[in-house]
C-alpha cells in the first residue's frame, strides 16, 4: 500500500468537501434571507452531510499519520439566483462522485482496501443530493415563479434526504 498517495487522495476529498460545506452554507443563508426556507433547509441538511464526510476522511488520513489539510479546494461562488444555485450544486455533487469513484478505484489498486471502501461509502450520499437538487430545478423550471412563491409561503417542501 502506497499510503502517500492514499493521503494526497483523502486531502483532496477533505479539500472538495470543505468546498462544498462553505458554498452550501453561503447558499443556504441566502435562500433563508429570500424567504425560501425549505430549500434553504435541503442545503444546510446537506452541508452537515458533508461535514461528516470530512471527519471520516480526516481520521482514515490520522490513521495514515497523515496530516490533515483543512483548506477549501475553491472558493465561495456568490450565487443568488435558486437556480443557478442548484445548478452549481449538481455540478459539484457530480463531481464529487466521480472523484470519489476514481480514488476508490486508485486506492484498490493499491491495496489499500480500508481507504477504497471509506471512498465508496459516500458516493451513494452524493448521488442521493444531486437526485434532490435536480428534482428542486426541475420543479423550478416547471413551475417558475410558482413554486418559489409557494416556497416563500412555506406551502412547498423540500422531501427530507434518503
Amino acid at each position: 500500500m502506497n499510503s502517500a498517495q492514499s493521503i494526497g487522495l483523502l486531502n483532496k476529498s477533505v479539500a472538495d468537501e470543505l468546498a462544498a460545506v462553505h458554498q452550501y452554507m453561503y447558499f443556504h443563508f441566502h435562500l433563508d434571507d429570500q424567504g425560501l426556507a425549505p430549500m434553504a433547509k435541503l442545503f444546510k441538511r446537506t452541508a452537515i452531510t458533508e461535514m461528516g464526510h470530512v471527519e471520516a476522511l480526516a481520521e482514515r488520513i490520522l490513521f495514515l499519520k497523515g496530516d490533515v489539510q483543512l483548506a477549501a479546494a475553491a472558493p465561495v461562488e456568490t450565487i443568488k439566483d435558486p437556480a443557478g444555485m442548484l445548478a452549481k450544486a449538481i455540478e459539484m455533487e457530480q463531481g464529487s462522485a466521480r472523484d470519489y469513484n476514481g480514488a476508490a478505484q486508485t486506492c484498490g489498486a493499491n491495496a489499500d482496501a480500508v481507504s477504497k471502501q471509506l471512498f465508496e461509502r459516500p458516493v451513494g450520499d452524493e448521488e442521493g443530493h444531486q437526485n434532490e437538487f435536480e428534482r428542486q430545478l426541475e420543479n423550478i423550471q416547471r413551475f417558475g415563479l410558482s413554486y418559489l412563491a409557494l416556497q416563500s409561503f412555506g406551502g412547498a417542501t423540500a422531501p427530507e434526504p434518503e
